[in-house]
């Protein structure tokens, strides 16, 4: 078969060329559901005549909703679209007000959800939707339509059809309106093509690393997959005929990575900072010889840069490192047949890619945004020069970044995205002819990009100067007492922060000084660790400039969470409602 050029070309391309036993399995009660190459182009035919039977029409929509990944999601996925309808992926923790527009928005004319919460939440606001005729759940033993009826409503009286709407499709077609969750108002649909994605696809695959000797690419799917990243990613498996193994939860992570032994997944830096901070209290706690060698291991590896620039010494002492601590570590986390873990969302921590790629555990950390479908950068090791520490990597082929006069990045090729769905205006905001603009502060040193922060998320302090505070958040997350933080001070003499304890890391520390532990929602009220957190915000930014540095702190006594309305789906800070939420506590700050 040719080269893919629309999405639902991805299977029959895996199909005809590289055939797997496993393409993509996922837990089931116990037990697990399995689906060879084959058996998925099946059940996307079956899926595709099916809504064909059921009254789908070309470029109608189908939103589909899940909490975990699975294998039903992907089946539906190219079902509609080799149908000639629109995929309209839609997070699960979006609000029932988020759903209405969506769906309304849209003009969605299906709905598949995988479990009964969301099934309640979408048939709450049915009535409000005149377009949405049918929803349809994945879980059995949940009420409503099971999805099966989908494909059992197709028959061969529909193959005809079937054919000729697939080879309709052109590349430049739309094949989906992704709703970004954004920081602040109404969500906005960006309209992807198929060409779109699958050219930021074959652009992208010169970055992976080849397959490891003995093994086959295998990978685990836990972020969720209505983002674009995560998405992408799932048809590059395909292409390059990676074993996709689904989660169970981010809970069971662990768990899940002992499962499928990866040899490449992606993640979020949270997921790593929550990683690297049980590793280092594991360590320290060891106590005497063991805790001393890790402490040596730990220094050796935060100091890592790639390509051997600390020279022969070093590496021979990473070797050893290896050996004796790292090779525990990959071990421990089921990471043993490790190449790569692509890393995008937020910025990376410096410490934390050293310290992965010290470890034998190279992380691969990149830059895009569902506009861009969404690849425009990304480090690799694949070949000297491809990598740098504090950086999201080198341009992939086929895109072009400039900087606007206030330093802002824009990017151009063959990844912008169509626009936004019926929104001229939003478009017509970010679109200089063929250059789209990120909102992203950032330069070129080199050839690889740094990101120093978002152009709306900058402000400036009563003196008059600017604070970056993705920053100074970056930095303070360094911390190992520090699981969330806020900077804030706009027109204030100085930058705060609103700061969420790591509660295992702090009830460690108090072990350790025979201090007693006073509970999470009590931290912030214990002089000593307040001041213990205080010394690290301060050791953490002493490198910034005076104006930009953390002068006070308060602790929370909640997480941000994306129940709250603090985090978007994708972890990002939603500043807006935090400064309203705590607006009482930062005004103390300032007394």
């Amino acid at each position: 078969m040719q080269q893919p050029t629309r999405l639902f070309d991805f299977p029959r391309y895996q199909l005809a060329n590289n055939p797997l036993e496993v393409m993509m399995t996922m837990p089931n009660g116990g037990n697990r559901i399995t689906y060879s190459s084959a058996t998925f182009v099946e059940a996307v035919d079956r899926v595709g005549k099916g809504l064909i039977a059921m009254g789908l029409q070309s470029r109608e929509k189908v939103a589909l909703i899940s909490h975990n990944n699975r294998c039903e999601w992907n089946i539906m996925d190219h079902g509609i679209m080799s149908a000639g309808g629109i995929n309209v992926p839609i997070y699960p923790t979006m609000t029932e007000a988020d759903y209405e527009f969506i769906l309304n928005h849209s003009e969605s004319k299906f709905c598949a959800v995988s479990n009964q919460e969301l099934y309640d939440k979408v048939m709450a606001v049915k009535d409000r939707v005149p377009s949405l005729e049918n929803v349809f759940v994945f879980e059995h033993a949940a009420n409503g339509t099971h999805w099966s009826t989908i494909a059992e409503a197709g028959s061969d009286d529909q193959q005809a059809e079937y054919e000729s709407r697939m080879a309709a499709v052109q590349p430049d077609d739309l094949a989906t309106i992704i709703y970004t969750s954004g920081t602040t108002g109404t969500p906005k649909g960006v309209m992807l093509s198929h060409s779109n994605i699958v050219q930021n696809i074959m652009h992208s695959v010169p970055r992976i690393p080849g397959v490891l000797k003995d093994h086959e690419y295998r990978t685990l799917s836990f972020l969720p997959v209505c983002h674009i990243f995560e998405r992408m990613l799932h048809y590059l498996y395909m292409y390059i005929g990676a074993n996709i193994y689904f989660a169970e939860s981010l809970e069971t992570i662990k768990e899940d990575l002992g499962h499928a032994q990866p040899t490449v997944f992606t993640a979020v830096p949270r997921l790593l900072e929550k990683f690297y901070d049980g590793i280092v209290n594991k360590g320290r706690a060891a106590g005497g010889v063991k805790a001393a060698i890790f402490n040596w291991a730990l220094k050796l590896a935060l100091r890592w840069e790639p390509d051997g620039q600390n020279g022969g010494w070093y590496e021979w002492q990473l070797g050893l490192a290896r050996k004796l601590v790292f090779s525990k570590v990959k071990t421990a986390l089921g990471l043993d047949n490790i190449r790569a873990v692509a890393c995008g969302s937020a910025a990376l921590a410096p410490r934390l890619a050293r310290f992965f790629n010290a470890a034998g555990i190279p992380v691969y950390e990149g830059y895009g945004l569902t506009e861009t479908s969404p690849v425009v950068t990304v480090n690799s090791d694949v070949s000297p020069g491809l990598m740098r520490v504090g950086y999201v990597g080198k341009l992939i082929d086929g895109v072009e970044v400039k900087f606007g006069d206030d330093g802002e990045i824009l990017v151009k090729g063959h990844n912008i995205m169509l626009g936004y769905y019926k929104d001229e205006a939003k478009t017509a905001e970010v679109m200089s002819g063929e250059w789209f603009h990120t909102g992203d502060i950032g330069k070129f040193e080199d050839g690889f990009l740094k990101i120093t922060d978002r152009k709306k998320e900058m402000f400036k302090t009563s003196g008059g100067k600017y604070v970056a505070p993705q920053l100074l958040e970056n930095a303070i997350k360094a911390s190992v007492f520090i699981e969330q933080v806020m900077v804030v001070g706009e027109s204030q003499k100085f930058p705060g922060a609103l700061v969420v304890p790591d509660a295992v890391a702090v009830e460690e520390w108090c072990k350790r000084k025979n201090h007693p532990y006073p509970g999470f929602e009590n931290i912030g009220k214990d002089e000593r660790l307040a001041q213990r957190m205080m010394e690290d915000v301060e050791k953490l930014t002493a490198s910034f400039a005076q104006w930009e540095r953390i002068k006070k702190i308060q602790i929370l006594p909640h997480p941000f969470t994306i129940e709250n309305g603090e985090l978007t789906p994708t972890m990002k800070l939603k500043r807006k409602p935090i400064r309203e939420r705590y607006q009482a506590l930062i005004d103390a700050m300032y007394v």
